[in-house]
C-alpha cells in the first residue's frame, strides 16, 4: 500500500510539474499575450462585412403581415399605437387619406402620441405588404 502511495504521489509531482515548465513554455507565453483583435487608425484599409440582406417572403395579405409583424403594438397600443379596431384612435388618421397612412407606415412616424418604425419594424415586408396592413388595420375599425 506505501508502494502505491508513493507512486502515486510521483505521479502527481511529475505531472504537475511537466504542466507547469509548459505553461512557462515561449510559445504558451506569446500564446497568451497574443493580441485578440486589431486597432485601425484613420486612413487604413478597414474590412467592412456586408449587413445581412433581408428579402421579402413574398405577397403576404394584409392580415398576414398584420398578425406577424403589426399585432404586438396595435393590439395593445404600444408606443402609442393606436389600438386595433379603436374608431376614436384612427378616425382622424383615417381623414388624412390612405397616401397619408400608408407613407407613415412605410417610413415611420415621430409624434406627439408616438412613434412608429419605418415598416413597423418588419424588415422583410415590401410596400405593397405594409400597405396591404394598413387597408386591413383600416378594414377593423368600427
Amino acid at each position: 500500500m506505501l508502494k502505491l502511495r508513493v507512486i502515486l504521489v510521483a505521479f502527481a509531482i511529475t505531472f504537475i510539474g511537466s504542466v507547469s515548465a509548459n505553461h512557462k513554455s515561449d510559445h504558451s507565453i506569446k500564446e497568451r499575450l497574443a493580441p485578440t483583435g486589431k486597432v485601425y487608425r484613420e486612413g487604413d484599409d478597414v474590412p467592412v462585412s456586408k449587413p445581412a440582406e433581408v428579402a421579402s417572403t413574398g405577397n403576404r395579405d394584409g392580415e398576414t403581415v398584420y398578425t406577424a409583424s403589426c399585432a404586438m403594438c396595435h393590439s395593445g397600443g404600444i408606443a402609442g399605437a393606436p389600438k386595433t379596431g379603436d374608431a376614436g384612435a384612427w378616425n382622424d388618421r383615417i381623414a388624412k387619406g390612405k397616401e397619408e397612412l400608408y407613407k407613415s407606415a412605410i417610413d415611420g412616424f415621430t409624434g406627439d402620441a408616438g412613434m412608429m418604425p419605418p415598416k413597423g419594424g418588419c424588415a422583410n415586408c415590401s410596400d405593397e405588404e405594409v400597405k396591404a396592413a394598413v387597408d386591413y388595420l383600416i378594414e377593423q375599425v368600427k
